[in-house]
């Protein structure tokens, strides 16, 4: 944890330097956030894509649309994130459905925002999710846990993990989650965390480890050294500007 600060404070101090390529780079890492977590879920739209999606409103021809439907969500989702982060305010249960509303506004209106009505299953994994009547309760467990924690880097994957294991919706939970995460680490003064396609496995197999074992050291060590190697590519991004 004192590496990760000590890289925090090297990152806000370049921040603080270079406002105008700070935000820039927030831009490009808001449309990355995106398609790795869509990329994540199956989502076919590659990374070029996903930009024309977002900034220029293009439709990739033989994509689905559904994909396109996710990327603009999702997108509108972050920034969302970003506004509750700047304000300040303990998380609330609610600010969870709001994340997931927003999450499938487009691509699944009539599951966006509302809790699983219907037992949830995963391909392949060997995993009980709490039955539709016990989900209110432990969200609202969960929801009071939230406003009563610091945000940390160890709060924020925490909070990830509770929230896949209550598995809440019928779908979007990942894609919830890793916002969840991600808004908890903006409020403790740390960048986003993109967990990119190529990394899925590692990503599965760590929560399953933990899901199973109860062992929780994989899969935090796992989230930390993404929160680290993308500190240290916001570092170097701006320290290429120093250069200059």
């Amino acid at each position: 944890m004192e590496e990760l600060e000590h890289l925090r404070d090297r990152w806000h101090a370049l921040r603080t330097r270079f406002r105008d390529s700070a935000r820039a780079f927030d831009a490009w890492v808001d449309v990355e956030l995106t398609y790795t977590s869509n990329a994540i879920e199956g989502g076919t739209l590659t990374r070029r894509e996903t930009a024309l999606v977002i900034e220029k409103e293009i439709t990739v021809a033989g994509k689905p649309l559904r994909d396109h439907l996710e990327a603009v969500d999702h997108h509108h989702a972050v920034g969302y994130v970003r506004s509750l982060a700047a304000r300040g305010e303990p998380i609330r249960e609610a600010d969870i459905r709001e994340i997931h509303r927003m999450v499938l506004g487009r691509s699944l209106a009539d599951e966006a925002g509302r809790y699983s009505t219907r037992q949830r299953f995963i391909a392949g994994a060997d995993v009980r999710f709490p039955t539709p009547a016990e989900i209110g309760p432990l969200m609202g467990d969960f929801g009071q846990w939230l406003g009563s924690v610091p945000a940390s880097p160890e709060t924020a994957f925490e909070a990830h993990y509770r929230l896949v294991a209550i598995h809440p919706f019928s779908n979007g939970n990942g894609r919830t989650a890793r916002l969840l995460m991600n808004l908890i680490l903006l409020k403790a003064g740390y960048p986003p965390v993109a967990i990119g396609p190529e990394e899925r496995l590692a990503y599965l197999d760590a929560i399953d480890h933990r899901q199973r074992t109860g062992d929780a050291g994989p899969y935090m060590a796992f989230l930390r050294d993404r929160l680290r190697a993308d500190l240290e590519r916001h570092i170097a991004e701006l320290e290429r500007e120093e250069r200059a």
